[in-house]
């Protein structure tokens, strides 16, 4: 009896410690979700989702120049995701997805056995919707209270979430390896494929990658992933997912992944750096992860066309200046073949043999070229006296099948072509090749204008009552410096002098005698404050006679838009770079709108939406006439190879040649070439701007002039034709011989006639038969 009582007594206080144990637990518990509730984030953020997307740049057709941004994603619905590759996740990571209330009771029981078992956490027991919590509300740390906040937040996600909604989510978050997010970057960056056209073997590879990227990886551990891969076939067919057929079909199948690189469909790395600047200046790091695409100005076409010109005119201006021998070395780093980068357009090559006039070349992909002499003579006069078997040679290849044997260009060069309408930058190219010097000279570099520079002079003598047949002698100068105790003589280029000369030849054949004593004339102070205008600083302009001279600095892009100016009937465009950009979802978020030329306008309506005038109609058009008959008549006849009369443009050339440019327009597009050395080592003897740098503008106007028709020259009101003596640039009668009419300012029409002429001319003769007045 007394026994039973003791067992009662220890019934009740077990009952009572087991009671009290409940309360502890439940109290607890309470408090232990009470504040997980306060630290959980709100699932419902997920309808928000912020996927991390590279910065993508476009041309203005929508091709691809570059990419931004450490993670490789490409957002998806879950209704352009393959149902072949959604049943092959599903057998690889959770096969009971759709039927769980978002956690596997059996996996987080078998977990937790493990731990009471071995005191060491496993993995397991993770569905697919507590992945989704992992990867986007919670952090990676691996504790008791991260794992019971993702359980709670996986079964808030499926009472909030469709199982589509939650496995999409899932599908463009999971990591995949090789800085891919996603399935379909996990596509782009192992195949080079969209996800439609993946295999069936294909998919299990990727279905098999997120349980471990690197272990199961097909690049760096391909056995790895075969087996991976083979364990994703073998459950998709136990899971009815697959038949028998299909499993034993891609079974069999070798690894077909390859690292693939974002390749760019245009060519334009500094304008895309221009880009990306620009991008993370207005928008921080999130620039590089919030997936904006930016739209260009670029046109590809022109782009093209400007890296072919650039790089075609610095090879041509090397090969000029003879070939540097090859080596039956490596150079430099390179220990191996396989390891010389290509620069540029120009491939490493290996010479395997010479027979007759043709070496057989070996490439770096073991392709055999053959490089035939006449792609070759340029370097020598015999091939074999410039290549020797077992050489190291560069070759680039020509239009067509053919390879020219080449080198690295040592001159660099810039090229840039706006829209004078409103300086919308079509095609920039800053250097031959960017991944080797990523200096942009189109916008960065500071050099010289040379004579490109003498319009602004010109233009600044027509406004003070100057014309194109105003008279100017072409004789030696001799300039004293303050300061120095030698003075300046000044030269022409080819040092001889014409004697009295109109400004119109002066301009059209570069004599710079000419451009000093105009500046004389007009004044320092005056041409500065023109130059000012057309959108210059005080920085760049020297308070001094070689002002003349083209001696202060600007770059291509500046000297662009000073040619826009003349291009466009005298207003001052903004070049600009960015189009437009838009979000992810495809929304408008900034929009260009450049200020316009509109020559037809009325003054009263040149507000804000309009480029100011700079120069009057009248002005622009006397040098616009003038600039024609520098393609027509002076240093840039070369271009008339284009077979068109509205070209225009002015050649550059500066001190010992370190700087050449032609800076060249018609109605409908500007574009500067220019050519020197970094250092500013001189190019050479007559390696001028209509030598060296005009080819590349002539190159690039042969695309972009294809399709353009010839704009029509329209004089303005108050321009007046007169016929003129061309040695004197006064009137003479319309039939006297050696007469030339040209073009006045109706202010300013010579009054006077020559005195060769005044003693023929006819009884009761009027000037106003000499002249021609145009409205």
């Amino acid at each position: 009896m007394p026994m039973t009582r003791l067992c009662i007594q220890l019934l009740k206080w077990l009952s009572i410690f087991f009671l009290l144990i409940c309360a502890i637990a439940t109290i607890s518990g309470y408090f232990i979700y009470t504040r997980l509730m306060l630290d959980l984030p709100d699932v419902k953020t997920l309808r928000h989702a912020q996927y991390q997307i590279p910065l993508s740049v476009y041309s203005k057709e929508n091709l691809l120049i570059a990419q931004y941004g450490e993670k490789k994603r490409i957002p998806i619905s879950i209704e352009q995701i393959p149902k072949q590759l959604v049943f092959a996740f599903l057998a690889a990571e959770d096969d009971g997805f759709y039927e769980h209330p978002g956690i596997d009771i059996k996996g987080l029981m078998r977990a937790a056995y493990q731990l009471a078992l071995t005191g060491k956490k496993k993995q397991g027991g993770s569905t697919i919707t507590m992945q989704v919590t992992r990867n986007f509300l919670l952090s990676n740390e691996k504790t008791y209270s991260r794992k019971l906040k993702e359980i709670v937040l996986a079964l808030k996600i499926e009472q909030e979430y469709s199982k589509d909604q939650i496995l999409e989510l899932y599908l463009n978050q999971i990591f995949m390896g090789h800085r891919a997010y996603g399935v379909a970057a996990a596509a782009q960056v192992y195949y080079g494929k969209t996800l439609n056209s993946l295999t069936l073997a294909e998919h299990a590879m990727i279905a098999g990658l997120p349980k471990a990227p690197s272990t199961y990886n097909p690049i760096t551990n391909e056995e790895r992933a075969l087996q991976r891969r083979n364990y994703v076939l073998q459950r998709m067919l136990e899971l009815n997912r697959i038949s028998q057929k299909d499993y034993e079909n891609a079974i069999r199948q070798p690894s077909t992944a390859k690292l693939q690189t974002v390749i760019p469909e245009l060519s334009a790395p500094h304008l895309a750096e221009m880009v990306r600047q620009k991008i993370y200046e207005d928008y921080g790091e999130q620039a590089y992860t919030s997936g904006l695409k930016v739209y260009t100005t670029i046109d590809g076409n022109l782009q093209a066309a400007a890296n072919n010109a650039l790089a075609n005119t610095l090879h041509a201006y090397d090969e000029r200046h003879g070939y540097r021998s090859p080596t039956t070395k490596t150079s430099g780093k390179y220990t191996n073949f396989s390891d010389i980068p290509i620069i540029g357009d120009t491939l490493p090559g290996y010479v395997v043999s010479l027979k007759h006039d043709t070496a057989k070349v070996r490439l770096q992909d073991h392709e055999i070229i053959d490089l035939q002499w006449d792609n070759c003579k340029w370097a020598g006069n015999r091939l074999e006296n410039i290549l020797k078997v077992g050489s190291f040679i560069r070759v680039r290849k020509l239009k067509g099948e053919a390879w020219r044997l080449t080198q690295v260009p040592e001159t660099e060069g810039a090229f840039v072509a706006l829209s004078p309408s409103n300086g919308a930058i079509i095609a920039l190219t800053g250097g031959f090749d960017f991944t080797r010097n990523k200096y942009n000279r189109a916008i960065q570099s500071k050099r010289q204008p040379g004579s490109g520079f003498k319009p602004i002079i010109y233009t600044t003598a027509l406004e003070e009552g100057f014309t194109p047949a105003s008279m100017i002698n072409d004789a030696p100068l001799v300039i004293d410096i303050p300061g120095q105790e030698t003075e300046w003589r000044p030269e022409n280029y080819n040092r001889k002098f014409l004697g009295p000369t109109s400004l119109r030849n002066a301009l059209v054949h570069s004599r710079n005698i000419i451009s000093i004593r105009l500046l004389k004339e007009i004044g320092i102070e005056k041409t500065v404050k023109t130059a000012l205008r057309f959108g210059f600083t005080e920085e760049q302009l020297p308070k001094t006679l070689s002002l003349a001279l083209g001696s202060g600095h600007a770059t291509p892009t500046e000297m662009a838009r000073l040619y826009a100016t003349f291009a466009n009937g005298g207003f001052l465009v903004d070049p600009y770079f960015i189009e437009r950009i838009e979000t992810v979802e495809g929304n408008t978020i900034y929009q260009a709108r450049p200020k316009i030329a509109c020559p037809n306008c009325e003054t009263t309506r040149m507000q804000s939406g309009y480029a100011p005038r700079v120069v009057a109609p009248d002005i622009n058009f006397l040098m616009n006439s003038m600039l024609r008959d520098v393609v027509q008549k002076g240093t840039a006849t070369a271009a008339k190879s284009l077979g068109r009369q509205d070209l225009a443009g002015k050649t550059g050339t500066t001190n010992e040649q370190r700087d050449a440019w032609f800076n060249g327009y018609t109605p409908t597009i500007v574009a500067t070439a220019w050519l020197g050395f970094d250092d500013f080592s001189p190019l050479g003897d007559h390696e001028t701007g209509g030598t060296a740098a005009l080819p590349m503008w002539i190159e690039f106007m042969q695309t972009a002039l294809k399709y353009t028709r010839e704009v029509p020259v329209e004089e303005p009101v108050g321009i007046v034709k007169a016929y003129i003596n061309p040695k004197t640039g006064l009137l003479v009668p319309e039939k006297s011989i050696g007469g030339i009419w040209e073009f006045f300012q109706a202010a300013h029409v010579p009054n006077t006639f020559s005195k060769s002429q005044s003693e023929n001319r006819p009884e009761n003769f009027a000037p106003s038969e000499a002249l021609e007045e145009l409205f």
